[in-house]
């Protein structure tokens, strides 16, 4: 077996679910669940892109 094996790729999936679901709750409880789905969904697209572009430079 050779060392250049590379590591598999991490997926983002479960991250951008949570973080729209926290970001609903959190929304919720200000009285703007709208606002708050659409700042988890963006904070878990960013989470998102920031593990893809990491592991891609590996």
């Amino acid at each position: 077996m050779s060392n250049n094996q590379r590591q598999s790729a991490r997926g983002a999936g479960a991250i951008i679910a949570l973080s729209t679901i926290t970001g609903v709750l959190a929304g919720g409880l200000m009285g703007q669940p709208s606002i708050g789905l659409l700042a988890g969904l963006g904070t878990g697209i960013v989470i998102g892109l920031l593990m893809w572009w990491r592991d891609r430079r590996k």
